[in-house]
């Protein structure tokens, strides 16, 4: 068989049959990855090698570690790794000791069995929706419009490695919108975990109430088996698309124009809700209340994600090396410096508000709607112009920056290409905590589309 570019299960599949070899699988990734600079900022070749081995043996005596043994994995650059340096996308950071264990998801990515590629870069800090980075270099996808096009942030590594077949699966985090959009903006599926669904330990923070992680995949079915594989569970046996009968979506008609959502993501995001009524579901469109009052509240207050990242590097801003880090990072991290005193208090308290708000106006039921208000913007006008990328950075967390703020689990799913072949995306989102419902109604729908 051709080892890339297959899904995670598939490669699964193919070494219970004996079809595919994990050693070999893993000379394939690492020979794409360490020809890729600016997507693996690290390759960890000798520890693949060790994990590729060992899980060849595995498949050969029939006792495999999870549905993932053997499947390449790659890490954003927010996670320790035994051996190697954490370096957040920064020059500063790449001058720090190398890190002396895994983080702990790391840690359980191999405890199933993952063999470990290395590790992809992002946006500095993880402080973009972009995925812009001039110290590492940014990461393109070179199957749309020739690489010219932004990857997404703040997993932009994550996301190309992925699209470009080094592996089939990479764990990028989300404060902001930092999975999903690069997922939308790259024709992949992201899954961000509730914050409290998966350990942050070992992992660089920029947000201490907001960051959370998981995967980006080709498909729902790879997110679902990587999260049962680390949280030591059984996958789901098949996909149920009668799941979606009778089952509740509210799509909130106000938010196409309040983010200025545009033409060909409209309309594939109608075809992909006319696919779900279809399949049985019921859809309820209503302005959601507790959306216009977070839209509102980051409008007038400021965003809690950016009040917390500007604290979490203060000591750096204050020192010399400040002047080393990447400009377009560095404004909006000083631009908190003047918040009034309790205004962080009041976020944090708002937030707990709001999320009790959104579990109760929701009522059981999934909210849907488009991951970006718009495809991948052209790379070079935002490296050029530092007012345009402040503005579509903006643009394009918006949709993304609800779930965050409520702690929705949330799955960012392809739903189409516009007339020049960029992908389109929407998002599924439930109620904080609500992650094992999310995927089993995001498996049901990728299959009723399938």
């Amino acid at each position: 068989m051709s080892i890339f570019p297959v899904t995670a299960i598939e490669l699964s599949r193919a070494y219970a049959a004996g079809e595919a070899d994990p050693v070999e699988v893993a000379e394939a990734a690492l020979l794409k990855a360490s020809a890729a600079p600016t997507v693996f900022l690290t390759v960890t070749a000798e520890r693949a090698r060790f994990e590729a081995e060992a899980s060849a043996r595995r498949w050969h005596e029939g006792r495999p570690l999870s549905a993932l043994d053997g499947v390449p994995i790659a890490w954003k650059d927010l996670f320790d790794i035994a051996g190697t340096v954490t370096t957040a996308g920064s020059a500063v950071f790449a001058e720090r000791p190398s890190a002396t264990k895994d983080a702990p998801l790391v840690a359980a990515g191999t405890r199933a069995g993952m063999v470990c590629i290395g590790k992809t870069g992002l946006s500095e800090f993880a402080f973009s929706g972009l995925g812009l980075n001039p110290h590492f270099g940014t990461a393109t996808n070179l199957s749309l419009d020739g690489g010219r096009r932004a990857p997404g942030g703040s997993s932009s590594g994550a996301a190309v490695a992925v699209a470009g077949g080094i592996v089939p699966i990479a764990i990028g985090t989300d404060t902001g919108g930092s999975i999903r959009v690069p997922s939308a903006f790259n024709g992949l599926t992201g899954y961000r975990a509730s914050g409290a669904r998966y350990s942050r330990g070992g992992m660089v923070a920029l947000s201490a109430t907001l960051d959370t992680c998981g995967p980006l995949a080709a498909n729902v079915t790879d997110c679902t088996a990587f999260d049962a594989a680390v949280r030591s569970i059984q996958p789901p046996s098949s996909t149920d698309t009668a799941a979606l009968v009778g089952t509740r979506f509210i799509v909130d008609p106000d938010l196409f124009e309040r983010y200025s959502v545009t033409p060909a993501v409209a309309k594939n995001f109608e075809r992909l809700v006319a696919r779900l009524e279809h399949a049985g579901a019921v859809i309820e469109r209503k302005p959601l209340v507790v959306l216009a009052a977070v839209r509102d509240l980051i409008h007038d207050q400021g965003w809690l994600g950016g009040l917390e990242a500007s604290a979490m590097h203060r000591v750096l801003l204050d020192s010399p090396d400040a002047e080393r880090i990447d400009q377009r990072v560095r404004v909006r991290l000083e631009a908190n410096r003047a918040v009034p005193s309790g205004r962080l208090e009041h976020l944090l308290a708002r937030r707990k508000e709001l999320i009790e708000a959104f579990a109760k106006e929701t009522s059981g039921a999934t909210l849907v709607m488009p991951t970006t208000p718009h495809v991948t913007p052209l790379l070079a006008p935002l490296e050029a112009d530092p007012e345009l990328f402040a503005r579509v950075n903006l643009q394009t967390l918006a949709m993304t920056m609800l779930g965050s703020f409520l702690d929705t689990p949330a799955v960012a799913m392809p739903s189409g290409v516009d007339v020049a072949g960029l992908p389109t995306s929407a998002q599924l989102m439930r109620a904080q905590g609500d992650d094992d419902a999310l995927l089993r109604l995001a498996a049901a729908l990728e299959a009723a589309v399938r």
